[in-house]
Protein backbone atom coordinates (compact mmCIF):
# COMPACT_ATOMS: atom_id res chain seq x y z
CA UNK A 1 0.00 0.00 0.00
CA UNK A 2 1.56 3.49 -1.11
CA UNK A 3 1.45 5.71 1.82
CA UNK A 4 0.78 9.21 0.59
CA UNK A 5 0.47 11.52 3.79
CA UNK A 6 -1.70 14.73 4.75
CA UNK A 7 -1.91 16.53 1.40
CA UNK A 8 -3.85 19.02 -0.06
CA UNK A 9 -5.71 20.25 -3.51
CA UNK A 10 -3.93 21.32 -5.53
CA UNK A 11 -5.49 24.43 -7.75
CA UNK A 12 -4.16 27.26 -10.30
CA UNK A 13 -5.61 30.04 -7.74
CA UNK A 14 -3.84 28.71 -4.53
CA UNK A 15 -0.61 27.33 -6.67
CA UNK A 16 1.60 29.07 -4.82
CA UNK A 17 0.43 28.75 -1.59
CA UNK A 18 0.24 25.00 -1.85
CA UNK A 19 4.20 25.10 -2.79
CA UNK A 20 4.67 27.11 0.38
CA UNK A 21 3.06 24.91 2.93
CA UNK A 22 4.73 22.82 5.35
CA UNK A 23 3.80 19.56 5.96
CA UNK A 24 1.79 18.86 2.94
CA UNK A 25 3.18 15.05 1.97
CA UNK A 26 1.53 15.19 -1.90
CA UNK A 27 -1.41 16.86 -3.77
CA UNK A 28 -4.33 16.04 -6.03
CA UNK A 29 -4.90 17.38 -9.40
CA UNK A 30 -8.16 17.68 -11.51
CA UNK A 31 -7.28 15.26 -14.21
CA UNK A 32 -9.51 17.50 -16.91
CA UNK A 33 -7.45 20.69 -16.19
CA UNK A 34 -4.45 19.09 -17.19
CA UNK A 35 -2.63 18.68 -20.70
CA UNK A 36 -0.05 16.22 -20.59
CA UNK A 37 2.38 17.50 -22.33
CA UNK A 38 2.17 20.83 -20.69
CA UNK A 39 2.22 20.74 -16.93
CA UNK A 40 2.12 23.87 -15.22
CA UNK A 41 5.37 25.08 -13.59
CA UNK A 42 3.86 24.87 -10.13
CA UNK A 43 2.97 21.01 -10.12
CA UNK A 44 6.54 20.71 -12.44
CA UNK A 45 8.66 22.10 -8.99
CA UNK A 46 6.44 20.12 -6.46
CA UNK A 47 7.48 16.72 -8.16
CA UNK A 48 11.20 17.54 -8.58
CA UNK A 49 11.29 18.18 -4.54
CA UNK A 50 9.55 14.27 -4.32
CA UNK A 51 6.05 15.09 -3.56
CA UNK A 52 3.60 12.92 -5.13
CA UNK A 53 1.25 14.18 -7.52
CA UNK A 54 -2.40 12.78 -8.37
CA UNK A 55 -4.64 13.13 -10.94
CA UNK A 56 -8.27 13.25 -10.39
CA UNK A 57 -11.02 12.71 -13.00
CA UNK A 58 -14.42 13.80 -13.03
CA UNK A 59 -15.62 13.00 -16.52
CA UNK A 60 -15.16 9.28 -16.90
CA UNK A 61 -18.57 8.46 -15.78
CA UNK A 62 -18.07 5.21 -14.86
CA UNK A 63 -21.25 4.69 -13.06
CA UNK A 64 -23.52 5.53 -17.09
CA UNK A 65 -25.13 3.15 -19.02
CA UNK A 66 -22.66 3.27 -21.80
CA UNK A 67 -18.73 2.02 -21.92
CA UNK A 68 -16.10 4.09 -20.92
CA UNK A 69 -14.66 5.94 -23.57
CA UNK A 70 -11.45 5.08 -24.73
CA UNK A 71 -10.17 8.93 -25.80
CA UNK A 72 -11.01 10.32 -22.04
CA UNK A 73 -9.27 6.60 -20.59
CA UNK A 74 -6.58 6.80 -22.93
CA UNK A 75 -6.07 11.40 -22.07
CA UNK A 76 -6.49 10.32 -18.14
CA UNK A 77 -3.68 7.66 -18.34
CA UNK A 78 -1.24 9.82 -20.37
CA UNK A 79 -2.20 12.39 -17.50
CA UNK A 80 -0.90 9.82 -14.89
CA UNK A 81 2.04 8.62 -16.68
CA UNK A 82 2.86 12.16 -17.03
CA UNK A 83 2.96 12.93 -13.05
CA UNK A 84 4.56 9.80 -12.36
CA UNK A 85 1.78 9.14 -10.22
CA UNK A 86 1.03 6.10 -8.30
CA UNK A 87 -2.56 5.66 -8.80
CA UNK A 88 -5.56 8.00 -11.09
CA UNK A 89 -9.16 8.24 -9.32
CA UNK A 90 -12.38 8.86 -10.19
CA UNK A 91 -16.09 8.58 -9.18
CA UNK A 92 -18.43 6.33 -8.73
CA UNK A 93 -21.47 8.43 -10.47
CA UNK A 94 -22.96 9.26 -13.86
CA UNK A 95 -22.40 12.46 -15.47
CA UNK A 96 -24.02 12.44 -18.55
CA UNK A 97 -27.42 10.01 -20.25
CA UNK A 98 -29.10 9.40 -23.39
CA UNK A 99 -27.42 8.83 -26.76
CA UNK A 100 -28.28 5.63 -28.60
CA UNK A 101 -29.15 3.14 -25.63
CA UNK A 102 -32.19 5.43 -25.20
CA UNK A 103 -32.95 6.52 -28.97
CA UNK A 104 -32.87 9.68 -27.33
CA UNK A 105 -30.62 13.29 -27.85
CA UNK A 106 -27.72 13.03 -25.45
CA UNK A 107 -27.67 15.04 -21.88
CA UNK A 108 -24.34 16.60 -20.13
CA UNK A 109 -25.13 17.04 -16.47
CA UNK A 110 -21.99 18.99 -15.93
CA UNK A 111 -22.20 17.41 -12.50
CA UNK A 112 -21.27 13.94 -10.65
CA UNK A 113 -24.67 12.12 -10.14
CA UNK A 114 -25.83 8.81 -7.82
CA UNK A 115 -25.67 5.25 -9.15
CA UNK A 116 -28.76 3.98 -8.17
CA UNK A 117 -27.51 0.93 -6.06
CA UNK A 118 -29.45 -1.60 -7.87
CA UNK A 119 -28.00 -5.17 -8.75
CA UNK A 120 -28.04 -3.57 -12.70
CA UNK A 121 -26.26 -0.42 -11.93
CA UNK A 122 -23.71 -2.92 -9.70
CA UNK A 123 -23.42 -5.13 -12.99
CA UNK A 124 -22.99 -2.06 -15.07
CA UNK A 125 -20.22 -0.40 -12.99
CA UNK A 126 -18.50 -3.69 -12.22
CA UNK A 127 -17.72 -4.06 -16.36
CA UNK A 128 -16.77 -0.66 -16.65
CA UNK A 129 -14.34 -0.12 -13.79
CA UNK A 130 -12.83 -3.57 -15.40
CA UNK A 131 -12.81 -1.65 -18.93
CA UNK A 132 -11.15 0.98 -17.23
CA UNK A 133 -8.70 -1.14 -14.93
CA UNK A 134 -7.37 -2.15 -18.60
CA UNK A 135 -6.58 0.70 -20.11
CA UNK A 136 -5.17 2.64 -17.63
CA UNK A 137 -1.50 2.05 -16.57
CA UNK A 138 -1.60 2.95 -12.96
CA UNK A 139 -4.42 1.38 -10.23
CA UNK A 140 -7.54 3.18 -10.29
CA UNK A 141 -9.23 4.13 -7.00
CA UNK A 142 -12.96 5.31 -6.97
CA UNK A 143 -15.00 7.40 -4.99
CA UNK A 144 -18.56 8.20 -2.75
CA UNK A 145 -19.93 11.06 -4.16
CA UNK A 146 -22.70 13.51 -2.42
CA UNK A 147 -25.75 13.44 -3.40
CA UNK A 148 -29.06 15.27 -2.65
CA UNK A 149 -31.55 13.28 -4.34
CA UNK A 150 -32.11 9.09 -3.62
CA UNK A 151 -33.22 6.66 -6.18
CA UNK A 152 -36.27 4.64 -5.65
CA UNK A 153 -36.29 0.98 -5.04
CA UNK A 154 -33.07 0.83 -4.43
CA UNK A 155 -31.56 -3.20 -3.21
CA UNK A 156 -28.34 -1.93 -1.03
CA UNK A 157 -27.02 0.08 1.35
CA UNK A 158 -23.91 1.96 0.14
CA UNK A 159 -21.34 0.54 2.18
CA UNK A 160 -22.74 -2.76 0.57
CA UNK A 161 -22.72 -1.57 -2.50
CA UNK A 162 -19.05 -0.18 -2.26
CA UNK A 163 -18.37 -3.61 -0.91
CA UNK A 164 -19.58 -5.93 -3.28
CA UNK A 165 -18.01 -3.72 -6.16
CA UNK A 166 -14.55 -4.06 -4.09
CA UNK A 167 -15.19 -7.92 -4.17
CA UNK A 168 -15.76 -8.01 -8.10
CA UNK A 169 -13.07 -6.07 -9.40
CA UNK A 170 -10.74 -5.81 -6.49
CA UNK A 171 -10.62 -1.73 -7.40
CA UNK A 172 -9.50 0.67 -4.59
CA UNK A 173 -11.74 2.96 -3.19
CA UNK A 174 -11.12 6.54 -2.17
CA UNK A 175 -13.83 7.54 0.55
CA UNK A 176 -14.85 11.01 1.30
CA UNK A 177 -15.95 11.65 4.46
CA UNK A 178 -17.74 15.01 3.43
CA UNK A 179 -19.60 13.20 1.37
CA UNK A 180 -20.98 10.62 3.76
CA UNK A 181 -22.27 14.03 5.78
CA UNK A 182 -23.78 15.00 2.98
CA UNK A 183 -25.75 12.16 2.60
CA UNK A 184 -26.66 11.93 6.52
CA UNK A 185 -28.26 15.31 6.51
CA UNK A 186 -29.69 15.03 2.83
CA UNK A 187 -30.36 11.36 2.49
CA UNK A 188 -30.76 10.42 6.13
CA UNK A 189 -27.73 7.55 5.79
CA UNK A 190 -25.41 6.70 8.74
CA UNK A 191 -21.96 7.02 8.05
CA UNK A 192 -21.29 4.85 11.22
CA UNK A 193 -22.71 2.31 9.41
CA UNK A 194 -21.82 2.90 5.86
CA UNK A 195 -17.73 2.38 7.27
CA UNK A 196 -19.04 -0.50 9.18
CA UNK A 197 -19.88 -2.19 5.86
CA UNK A 198 -16.70 -0.79 4.09
CA UNK A 199 -14.04 -3.32 3.14
CA UNK A 200 -11.66 -0.43 4.86
CA UNK A 201 -8.28 -2.27 3.89
CA UNK A 202 -9.49 -1.10 0.50
CA UNK A 203 -9.08 2.30 0.85
CA UNK A 204 -6.52 4.07 -1.00
CA UNK A 205 -6.88 7.85 0.74
CA UNK A 206 -9.47 10.02 1.96
CA UNK A 207 -10.83 13.52 1.18
CA UNK A 208 -11.65 15.59 3.93
CA UNK A 209 -13.96 19.06 2.46
CA UNK A 210 -16.22 21.66 3.94
CA UNK A 211 -19.70 22.94 3.12
CA UNK A 212 -22.49 24.74 4.49
CA UNK A 213 -26.48 24.05 5.16
CA UNK A 214 -29.51 25.62 3.74
CA UNK A 215 -32.85 25.04 4.55
CA UNK A 216 -32.19 21.60 5.48
CA UNK A 217 -29.86 20.56 2.74
CA UNK A 218 -26.14 20.18 3.02
CA UNK A 219 -24.00 21.92 -0.08
CA UNK A 220 -21.33 20.21 -0.50
CA UNK A 221 -19.38 23.35 -1.64
CA UNK A 222 -15.88 22.80 -0.82
CA UNK A 223 -15.79 26.61 -0.17
CA UNK A 224 -16.00 26.52 3.55
CA UNK A 225 -13.81 25.34 6.75
CA UNK A 226 -14.33 21.39 7.63
CA UNK A 227 -17.36 21.25 10.17
CA UNK A 228 -16.27 19.34 13.08
CA UNK A 229 -19.37 16.99 12.18
CA UNK A 230 -17.07 15.80 9.02
CA UNK A 231 -13.72 16.00 11.50
CA UNK A 232 -15.77 13.14 13.63
CA UNK A 233 -16.61 10.82 10.46
CA UNK A 234 -12.50 11.25 9.89
CA UNK A 235 -11.74 10.41 13.15
CA UNK A 236 -13.94 7.41 13.18
CA UNK A 237 -12.70 6.14 10.10
CA UNK A 238 -9.18 6.39 11.55
CA UNK A 239 -10.08 4.65 14.55
CA UNK A 240 -10.91 1.94 12.15
CA UNK A 241 -8.09 1.54 10.14
CA UNK A 242 -4.80 4.12 9.42
CA UNK A 243 -5.80 5.48 6.17
CA UNK A 244 -2.82 5.91 3.74
CA UNK A 245 -3.74 9.41 2.79
CA UNK A 246 -6.07 12.04 4.07
CA UNK A 247 -6.72 15.17 1.46
CA UNK A 248 -8.21 18.80 2.09
CA UNK A 249 -10.25 19.96 -0.85
CA UNK A 250 -10.66 23.37 -1.53
CA UNK A 251 -12.29 24.62 -4.78
CA UNK A 252 -13.58 28.39 -4.27
CA UNK A 253 -13.20 31.31 -1.95
CA UNK A 254 -9.70 30.64 -1.08
CA UNK A 255 -8.59 31.47 1.98
CA UNK A 256 -5.35 32.75 2.93
CA UNK A 257 -2.51 30.81 3.02
CA UNK A 258 -2.13 30.62 7.19
CA UNK A 259 -6.06 29.23 6.88
CA UNK A 260 -5.27 27.11 5.06
CA UNK A 261 -2.27 25.68 6.75
CA UNK A 262 -4.50 25.65 9.99
CA UNK A 263 -7.10 23.34 8.43
CA UNK A 264 -4.65 20.67 7.55
CA UNK A 265 -3.43 20.68 10.88
CA UNK A 266 -6.90 20.72 11.92
CA UNK A 267 -7.60 17.55 9.80
CA UNK A 268 -4.03 16.48 10.44
CA UNK A 269 -4.94 16.17 14.21
CA UNK A 270 -8.41 14.40 13.43
CA UNK A 271 -6.67 11.60 12.06
CA UNK A 272 -4.26 10.80 14.67
CA UNK A 273 -0.48 10.04 15.32
CA UNK A 274 0.87 8.12 11.88
CA UNK A 275 4.04 8.65 9.74
CA UNK A 276 3.30 11.38 6.74
CA UNK A 277 5.04 10.90 3.81
CA UNK A 278 7.00 8.00 5.24
CA UNK A 279 6.33 5.79 1.53
CA UNK A 280 7.02 8.85 -0.83
CA UNK A 281 7.06 7.28 -3.92
CA UNK A 282 9.19 8.53 -7.13
CA UNK A 283 8.30 8.65 -10.38
CA UNK A 284 8.00 5.22 -11.81
CA UNK A 285 5.32 2.89 -10.52
CA UNK A 286 4.21 -0.38 -12.20
CA UNK A 287 0.54 -0.84 -12.95
CA UNK A 288 0.74 -3.09 -9.49
CA UNK A 289 2.32 -1.18 -7.44
CA UNK A 290 -0.95 -1.15 -4.90
CA UNK A 291 -1.73 -4.83 -4.11
CA UNK A 292 -4.67 -6.89 -4.16
CA UNK A 293 -6.72 -6.01 -1.09
CA UNK A 294 -7.68 -9.03 1.06
CA UNK A 295 -11.38 -10.09 0.62
CA UNK A 296 -12.87 -12.20 3.86
CA UNK A 297 -14.73 -14.13 0.30
CA UNK A 298 -14.30 -13.21 -3.34
CA UNK A 299 -16.71 -13.85 -5.16
CA UNK A 300 -16.66 -15.15 -8.43
CA UNK A 301 -16.47 -12.37 -11.04
CA UNK A 302 -19.57 -13.08 -13.06
CA UNK A 303 -21.31 -10.23 -14.60
CA UNK A 304 -25.47 -9.17 -15.20
CA UNK A 305 -26.36 -12.16 -12.23
CA UNK A 306 -29.10 -11.00 -10.08
CA UNK A 307 -24.26 5.76 -11.18
CA UNK A 308 -14.49 22.34 -11.12
CA UNK A 309 -13.26 23.97 -13.11
CA UNK A 310 -10.65 25.95 -12.06
CA UNK A 311 -9.17 28.05 -15.26
CA UNK A 312 -6.90 25.24 -16.78
CA UNK A 313 -7.97 23.53 -20.64
CA UNK A 314 -10.43 21.49 -20.60
CA UNK A 315 -10.45 18.64 -23.49
CA UNK A 316 -13.60 17.06 -24.05
CA UNK A 317 -16.59 17.69 -24.66
CA UNK A 318 -17.83 18.43 -21.15
CA UNK A 319 -15.57 18.21 -17.82
CA UNK A 320 -17.61 18.01 -15.11
CA UNK A 321 -16.78 19.49 -11.62
CA UNK A 322 -16.25 17.75 -8.28
CA UNK A 323 -18.87 18.86 -6.13
CA UNK A 324 -22.55 20.52 -6.22
CA UNK A 325 -21.16 24.47 -6.47
CA UNK A 326 -23.32 27.00 -5.51
CA UNK A 327 -26.71 26.73 -3.63
CA UNK A 328 -29.58 26.94 -5.93
CA UNK A 329 -30.82 29.62 -7.08
CA UNK A 330 -34.28 30.80 -5.22
CA UNK A 331 -36.22 30.90 -8.44
CA UNK A 332 -38.81 29.02 -8.82
CA UNK A 333 -37.93 25.98 -11.73
CA UNK A 334 -40.41 25.85 -14.91
CA UNK A 335 -43.08 24.19 -15.18
CA UNK A 336 -43.06 20.86 -16.49
CA UNK A 337 -43.02 19.98 -20.65
CA UNK A 338 -45.17 17.88 -21.77
CA UNK A 339 -44.40 14.20 -19.95
CA UNK A 340 -42.12 12.51 -23.05
CA UNK A 341 -43.28 8.61 -24.60
CA UNK A 342 -41.91 6.14 -22.63
CA UNK A 343 -38.55 4.59 -23.65
CA UNK A 344 -38.68 1.49 -25.54
CA UNK A 345 -36.08 -1.02 -24.86
CA UNK A 346 -34.70 -2.16 -28.22
CA UNK A 347 -33.75 -5.47 -26.73
CA UNK A 348 -30.54 -7.05 -27.14
CA UNK A 349 -28.27 -6.48 -30.78
CA UNK A 350 -25.23 -5.00 -29.85
CA UNK A 351 -22.00 -6.75 -29.71
CA UNK A 352 -20.41 -8.08 -26.60
CA UNK A 353 -17.33 -6.56 -25.77
CA UNK A 354 -14.15 -8.79 -26.00
CA UNK A 355 -13.31 -9.08 -22.57
CA UNK A 356 -9.34 -7.76 -22.60
CA UNK A 357 -6.63 -9.94 -20.36
CA UNK A 358 -7.69 -8.91 -16.63
CA UNK A 359 -5.74 -6.19 -15.00
CA UNK A 360 -3.68 -7.14 -12.10
CA UNK A 361 -5.91 -5.68 -9.82
CA UNK A 362 -7.94 -8.76 -10.97
CA UNK A 363 -6.78 -12.42 -10.96
CA UNK A 364 -6.30 -13.57 -13.94
CA UNK A 365 -7.02 -16.98 -13.56
CA UNK A 366 -10.85 -16.00 -13.38
CA UNK A 367 -12.61 -15.75 -16.77
CA UNK A 368 -15.04 -12.69 -17.08
CA UNK A 369 -17.68 -12.41 -19.07
CA UNK A 370 -18.74 -9.35 -20.91
CA UNK A 371 -22.24 -7.81 -19.76
CA UNK A 372 -25.30 -7.71 -22.29
CA UNK A 373 -27.09 -4.84 -23.74
CA UNK A 374 -30.50 -5.34 -21.37
CA UNK A 375 -28.69 -4.06 -18.65
CA UNK A 376 -27.27 -1.15 -20.01
CA UNK A 377 -30.48 -0.38 -21.44
CA UNK A 378 -32.93 -0.62 -18.49
CA UNK A 379 -30.24 1.49 -16.75
CA UNK A 380 -30.07 4.15 -19.53
CA UNK A 381 -33.21 4.64 -19.18
CA UNK A 382 -33.54 5.11 -16.15
CA UNK A 383 -31.00 7.65 -15.81
CA UNK A 384 -31.78 9.87 -18.95
CA UNK A 385 -35.21 10.16 -17.78
CA UNK A 386 -33.63 11.42 -14.46
CA UNK A 387 -31.39 14.16 -16.30
CA UNK A 388 -34.22 14.95 -18.07
CA UNK A 389 -36.74 16.23 -15.20
CA UNK A 390 -33.12 17.53 -13.69
CA UNK A 391 -32.13 19.97 -17.25
CA UNK A 392 -34.43 19.66 -19.69
CA UNK A 393 -37.56 20.37 -17.30
CA UNK A 394 -39.44 17.04 -18.19
CA UNK A 395 -41.29 15.14 -15.34
CA UNK A 396 -39.75 14.03 -12.69
CA UNK A 397 -39.64 10.62 -12.72
CA UNK A 398 -42.11 8.17 -10.81
CA UNK A 399 -40.92 7.70 -7.04
CA UNK A 400 -38.61 10.34 -6.96
CA UNK A 401 -39.06 13.74 -4.16
CA UNK A 402 -40.63 16.66 -6.28
CA UNK A 403 -39.39 18.82 -4.38
CA UNK A 404 -35.58 17.61 -4.03
CA UNK A 405 -35.49 17.14 -7.88
CA UNK A 406 -36.08 21.07 -8.21
CA UNK A 407 -33.89 22.24 -5.58
CA UNK A 408 -31.15 19.71 -7.59
CA UNK A 409 -32.21 21.26 -10.88
CA UNK A 410 -31.91 24.61 -9.49
CA UNK A 411 -28.57 24.14 -8.03
CA UNK A 412 -27.55 22.88 -11.89
CA UNK A 413 -28.34 25.39 -13.57
CA UNK A 414 -26.73 27.92 -11.06
CA UNK A 415 -23.56 25.97 -11.14
CA UNK A 416 -23.86 25.71 -14.56
CA UNK A 417 -23.72 29.70 -14.88
CA UNK A 418 -20.80 29.95 -12.60
CA UNK A 419 -18.87 27.60 -14.74
CA UNK A 420 -19.81 29.18 -18.31
CA UNK A 421 -19.18 32.73 -16.16
CA UNK A 422 -15.32 31.39 -15.08
CA UNK A 423 -14.75 29.52 -18.91
CA UNK A 424 -16.01 33.09 -20.74
CA UNK A 425 -15.54 35.83 -17.76
CA UNK A 426 -16.61 38.32 -20.82
CA UNK A 427 -19.97 37.55 -20.67
CA UNK A 428 -20.88 38.91 -17.28
CA UNK A 429 -18.61 41.83 -17.87
CA UNK A 430 -20.63 42.65 -21.32
CA UNK A 431 -24.06 41.91 -19.48
CA UNK A 432 -23.71 42.91 -16.05
CA UNK A 433 -26.29 42.31 -13.58
CA UNK A 434 -28.09 41.02 -16.38
CA UNK A 435 -25.68 38.10 -16.87
CA UNK A 436 -27.07 35.35 -14.28
CA UNK A 437 -31.12 35.80 -14.68
CA UNK A 438 -30.30 35.67 -18.39
CA UNK A 439 -28.35 32.39 -18.33
CA UNK A 440 -30.39 31.03 -15.71
CA UNK A 441 -33.89 31.47 -17.69
CA UNK A 442 -31.73 30.36 -20.76
CA UNK A 443 -30.57 26.92 -19.23
CA UNK A 444 -34.72 26.43 -18.11
CA UNK A 445 -35.07 25.40 -21.74
CA UNK A 446 -31.86 24.75 -23.05
CA UNK A 447 -29.87 21.84 -21.52
CA UNK A 448 -26.25 21.25 -21.97
CA UNK A 449 -25.02 18.68 -25.18
CA UNK A 450 -21.59 19.99 -25.67
CA UNK A 451 -20.07 21.22 -22.68
CA UNK A 452 -18.90 24.77 -21.08
CA UNK A 453 -17.42 26.38 -23.64
CA UNK A 454 -20.00 25.58 -26.25
CA UNK A 455 -22.66 26.38 -23.86
CA UNK A 456 -21.51 29.76 -23.61
CA UNK A 457 -21.88 30.23 -27.22
CA UNK A 458 -24.87 28.95 -27.40
CA UNK A 459 -26.16 31.17 -24.78
CA UNK A 460 -24.75 34.28 -26.58
CA UNK A 461 -26.24 33.19 -30.06
CA UNK A 462 -29.67 32.50 -27.99
CA UNK A 463 -29.83 36.49 -26.64
CA UNK A 464 -28.17 37.92 -29.89
CA UNK A 465 -31.54 35.81 -31.83
CA UNK A 466 -34.23 37.05 -29.52
CA UNK A 467 -32.55 40.52 -30.36
CA UNK A 468 -30.94 40.88 -26.50
CA UNK A 469 -29.08 42.70 -24.71
CA UNK A 470 -31.38 46.00 -25.31
CA UNK A 471 -28.77 48.58 -25.11
CA UNK A 472 -26.73 48.36 -28.75
CA UNK A 473 -23.55 49.10 -27.33
CA UNK A 474 -23.52 45.50 -25.30
CA UNK A 475 -25.32 43.82 -28.33
CA UNK A 476 -22.52 44.87 -30.44
CA UNK A 477 -19.86 43.95 -28.12
CA UNK A 478 -21.66 40.42 -27.47
CA UNK A 479 -21.81 39.92 -31.51
CA UNK A 480 -17.89 40.45 -31.98
CA UNK A 481 -17.24 38.05 -28.76
CA UNK A 482 -19.33 35.43 -30.48
CA UNK A 483 -17.88 35.91 -34.24
CA UNK A 484 -14.70 35.86 -32.63
CA UNK A 485 -15.29 32.32 -31.33
CA UNK A 486 -17.38 30.84 -33.37
CA UNK A 487 -15.30 31.28 -36.56
CA UNK A 488 -18.62 32.03 -38.97
CA UNK A 489 -21.34 35.10 -38.78
CA UNK A 490 -25.04 34.57 -37.04
CA UNK A 491 -26.67 31.64 -38.47
CA UNK A 492 -29.47 32.02 -40.62
CA UNK A 493 -33.33 30.86 -40.99
CA UNK A 494 -32.29 27.64 -41.86
CA UNK A 495 -30.25 27.14 -39.25
CA UNK A 496 -32.33 28.23 -36.30
CA UNK A 497 -35.15 26.68 -37.83
CA UNK A 498 -33.00 23.24 -37.41
CA UNK A 499 -31.32 24.21 -33.51
CA UNK A 500 -34.81 25.09 -32.81
CA UNK A 501 -36.15 21.22 -33.79
CA UNK A 502 -33.18 19.41 -32.01
CA UNK A 503 -34.44 21.44 -28.60
CA UNK A 504 -37.65 20.64 -29.14
CA UNK A 505 -36.98 17.07 -29.62
CA UNK A 506 -34.89 17.15 -26.28
CA UNK A 507 -37.46 18.58 -24.40
CA UNK A 508 -39.99 15.62 -25.79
Amino acid sequence: MTELGIGIGWRPEIAGAVEALPGVDWVEVVAENLCADHLPDSLARLRERGVTVVPHGVSLGLGGADRPDPARLAALGDKAVALGAPLVTEHIAFVRAGGPLTATPLLEAGHLLPVPRTRDALDVLCENVRIAQDALPVPLALENIAALVSWPGEEMTEGRFLAELVERTGVRLLIDVANLHTNHVNRGEDPARALSELPVEAIAYVHVAGGVERDGVWHDTHAHPVPPAVLDILADLASRVSPPGVLLERDDDFPPAEELAAELEVVRTAVGPRSTGAGRVGTAHRHGALPLVPSPRRAPLLIGAGARVSGGPMPGPTPVTDGPGPAPAPAPGPAPAPAPAPAQDPGPGAAPVTEAPAPASVSASVSVPSLGTAARQRLAVRQASLLSALVAGTPVPEGFDTRRIGIQSRALAAKRAGVVAKVAPELPEILGGGYRPAFLAYARSRPMTGGYRRDALDFVEHLLLAGRPEDPAARRELTEWWQDRSGSRPPGRATRLVRAARHALVRR
